[in-house]
């Protein structure tokens, strides 16, 4: 068992490496978005052998897989415009999908054992980079399964998982990839879309009715909705800017989920506007295509505003919002339906999504998203 430690400065070289490993039929502990998983190639039916030994589960369990992007995903399983549709409004992000495995369909040719009894097969297609970069490295599916024995706890922590398992299984491990302390996100939302009725298998951060409305257990939840939402629309940026309308309560998490935006366009310091009505922020953007560090996308930026203070339409008028509607801007604007002026404005030049955020008990919150003439 090989150990390494992930670092900023050496994230290329473990991809690679990690990649290697995995090509060879190996073993490999990585970090995920949620928990420490276990990786190996779904299509070689030896590796996958080897991590239900490692596992010990029982036979007819499936195990999910994770692709790196939506085209990887169709290269697999089959699916209708109205599923794709609702894919695109959740992935990447923290859940996994059992559709339909019809081996003649499918381009790449999963080993059986990662199916269960019925033929399906779950997959993720997490929001988590450097699990993608790894996919596509390896150009195949890897297995998505947590880094335990069947029936444990998830491991957040290197230490934690070689501390329950005995040396034998740490022989069977090719490769563990450290990096660090996870936050204790709960594992992926499992929903199962293999009928025209939508089944919730297991409830993770983020739960999902319908084609719309969403549950959020934490503000880690709705952060990570918040970054799922604007992953999906922000190719919109390219030619127009993009507006959220966030609804809700007093301390439903209307701020939180601004905060989500922000971390999405590498902003740390959001912070609620109420009393000075609005903040700009430089956007920052990755470079998907070139995997790149966090740039200064010069120009662009990101406005947050908080209407609550605000009286009335005359007050709003004078707020100047009109400048920042231009391509690759993006403004969040709390309590925005207290002026209808304000948003029509807006939707004449802009993309307007609606965000409406209730509570739902304890720490659940309820989410539902809409854009102006169509649900999302």
């Amino acid at each position: 068992m090989r150990l390494i430690k992930l670092t900023p400065q050496n994230t290329k070289e473990i991809v690679r490496h990690t990649a290697k490993v995995l090509k060879k039929g190996g073993l490999v502990v990585f970090p995920s978005d949620t928990v420490y998983g276990l990786l190996v190639d779904a299509t070689n039916k030896q590796a996958v052998d080897k991590l239900i030994e490692f596992k010990e589960r029982p036979a007819g369990k499936a195990i999910s897989i994770f692709v790196s992007d939506m085209k990887m995903l169709k290269k697999i399983v089959k699916i209708n415009n109205t599923k794709i549709n609702l894919l695109n409004n959740i992935l990447p992000g923290p859940f996994t999908v059992v559709l339909d495995y019809d081996k003649k369909y499918s381009k790449f040719k999963l080993s059986k054992n990662l199916m269960s009894e019925k033929n399906t097969i779950g997959l993720r297609f997490p929001f988590y980079s450097l699990i993608n970069s790894l996919i596509a490295e390896v150009k195949k599916p890897v297995t998505a399964t947590s880094a335990n024995l069947s029936g444990g706890n998830p491991a957040y922590s290197i230490s934690a998982l070689l501390h329950r398992i005995s040396k034998k299984k740490k022989d069977m491990i090719d490769l563990v990839v450290d990096g660090g302390k996870l936050p204790r996100n709960k594992p992926s939302t499992v929903v199962d879309l293999t009928s025209e009725k939508i089944k919730q298998l297991r409830m993770g951060d983020l739960s999902l009715f319908g084609n719309y409305k969403y549950i959020s257990k934490s503000e880690e939840g709705t952060k990570k909705l918040a970054k799922v939402i604007l992953k999906d629309n922000i190719k919109e940026t390219e030619n127009k800017s993009l507006v959220y309308i966030l609804k809700g309560p007093l301390g439903a998490g209307k701020t939180v989920f601004a905060k989500g935006l922000g971390e999405y366009l590498g902003i740390k310091n959001i912070i609620s506007p109420s009393f000075v009505i609005y903040y700009e922020y430089v956007i920052q953007t990755q470079s998907e295509k070139r995997k790149a560090k966090p740039r200064l996308d010069r120009g662009k930026k990101m406005v947050h505003a908080d209407l609550f203070n605000v009286r009335d339409e005359e007050e709003i008028k004078h707020l100047g919002f009109e400048k920042y509607i231009k391509p690759g801007n993006i403004i969040c604007i709390e309590w925005g339906e207290k002026s209808s002026n304000l948003v029509k404005s807006l939707s004449s030049k802009s993309k307007v999504i609606y965000v409406d955020i209730s509570y739902d008990g304890g720490d659940r919150r309820k989410i539902n998203v809409s854009s102006v003439g169509k649900k999302i």
